[in-house]
């Protein structure tokens, strides 16, 4: 249950107290990792090579993976940006830090045909929440933001929230002004005409690794804006990707039926695909530098999104999450499993790979315990510290998994839940007053509901979905009255 706000403040300042105790021992471990995390913005599942994809090029992203585990099942916490990135900064499931959907979210419009009046969540990621950054800025380390935040307006954010720098995070979630410059971001003012904001941000980034404290430990968080909506062409790959969806496509793919919309089956999109690129070309600029600076063999790399691929829309997307069912803002794989990749030097075996499930939660607690801190489950009490996963030294305990989604969503999804507990997974649709259940492993592509077949299973998940959102006090949505 959710702490009273006064109580809450009360028990994160006795929290920062005991932190600067220890202060002083943290600056006796020298060798603590530093942490880069390259989060990208609506990346598909198989938006990379190395998950798959064949039209889209990643090769820097895909040494990475052959340098580190694959994770094949890293779930985020919601199917849309702001709960997931919530998720990730505080260890705490979207329900529990009341961040359920994008900021500031949509309300049902006529075109949805709604039967539920809107969820009321916040705003913004409250101050009294402690983030990963607070936590390693409290031991020590120097810590840089940039990229998207979309976390709340001014006061809420990264510098608030406990980054030493922020570059390019504000209120906002798609990018303010576009892509090219003069862009409208009030925390990246444009350098040049035409400035590619990717570009920018990496150069940002580069910068910080080259003018830092050279003793002291860093957390890089660099949150692209790439791949959201508008899509634009990243001019200088772009070329690439006409000439070879030329080469490889003569006729339109078919769009697959979802409910009362449709979604891609193809990966064709010459624009998407050069912004792919421009975070792939970024993700190996920064590597580099890591090398350069001969900072690789103590640094941890994390990547990962913050929920599935456009995909799924009226008229159907801009990527394909293939062989996954469906897309952002929907609770069907494609639309939270994600790409994830974790390189932990000493601890990750390069090239390994795991299909254990794990999720946004847990790279609170892994940083920690990675970072040779102790665990805080009072704070990341959702997460579980993934270590013992990426040393191979034991396997996580089985644990179920919940996604709350009570809101309506561009993308046509309407409200619902869903738990995955061992391979099985239900997903209640609260709109159609419906309920489906899937062997996810017979049954990856979620195509063959289950629930009539194996009603016992169906009522057995149903009521730890039930018991879960009671427990949570989640916030379900209301019938509008006819």
């Amino acid at each position: 249950m959710l702490l009273s706000n006064l109580t809450r403040c009360i028990a994160v300042t006795t929290l920062l107290a005991s932190w600067a105790i220890d202060f002083s021992l943290a600056e006796e471990s020298p060798n603590r990792p530093n942490f880069v995390f390259f989060l990208v913005d609506d990346l598909g599942w198989a938006d990379v090579g190395c998950f798959g994809s064949t039209f889209y090029e990643t090769p820097n992203i895909d040494a990475l993976c052959n340098s580190g585990m694959k994770l094949t099942t890293g779930y985020a916490a919601c199917p849309v940006c702001s709960p997931t990135r919530a998720s990730i900064m505080t260890g705490r499931h979207p329900v529990r830090v009341d961040i359920t959907d994008w900021i500031p979210g949509m309300r049902a419009a006529s075109k949805h045909e709604p039967k539920y009046q809107h969820v009321d969540d916040r705003d913004n990621l409250a101050l009294e929440e402690v983030t990963i950054a607070e936590v390693l800025k409290q031991h020590g380390y120097s810590t840089f933001f940039a990229g998207k935040w979309h976390l709340g307006e001014q006061g809420h954010w990264p510098t608030d929230q406990g980054f030493d720098f922020n570059v390019g995070g504000n209120s906002k979630g798609s990018p303010p002004g576009g892509y090219y410059a003069p862009w409208d971001n009030p925390t990246l003012k444009a350098k040049a005409k035409d400035e590619y904001l990717t570009e920018r941000l990496t150069e940002e980034s580069l910068e910080y690794l080259d003018s830092r404290t050279a003793a002291q430990p860093f957390l890089l968080f660099l949150s692209y804006y790439n791949v959201h909506t508008p899509i634009t062409p990243y001019r200088k790959r772009v070329d690439h990707y006409r000439e070879k969806a030329a080469q490889l496509f003569t006729d339109e793919a078919p769009a697959l039926p979802e409910h009362h919309v449709q979604s891609r089956t193809r990966q064709d999109n010459p624009a998407y695909a050069s912004m792919v690129a421009a975070v792939d070309d970024s993700v190996g600029r920064i590597l580099d530098r890591l090398d350069q600076l001969k900072l690789s063999d103590n640094t941890v790399v994390v990547f990962f999104s913050d929920n599935g691929g456009l995909c799924t829309q009226r008229g159907g997307g801009p990527t394909s999450n293939l062989p996954l069912r469906s897309g952002k803002g929907w609770l069907y794989e494609g639309g939270v499993r994600e790409p994830t990749i974790i390189r932990a030097p000493g601890v990750t075996t390069a090239g390994s790979e795991s299909d254990t499930p794990i999720v946004s939660m847990d790279f609170f607690p892994t940083m920690l315990e990675l970072a040779g801190l102790p665990a805080m489950p009072d704070l990341h009490c959702d997460g579980t510290s993934l270590v013992p996963l990426l040393s191979r030294t034991a396997e996580l305990s089985p644990r179920e998994f919940y996604w709350h989604y009570p809101h309506y969503h561009g993308s046509s999804w309407t409200p619902g839940a869903s738990i995955r507990d061992g391979h099985w997974k239900l997903i209640e649709f609260y709109h159609f007053g419906k309920v489906e259940l899937y062997d996810l492993k017979a049954d990856p592509g979620e195509q063959r509901d289950l629930s009539q077949k194996d009603p016992e299973r169906r009522r057995q998940l149903l009521k730890k979905l039930h018991d879960w959102q009671k427990r949570m006090h989640a916030k379900m949505p209301q019938p509008i009255a006819s």
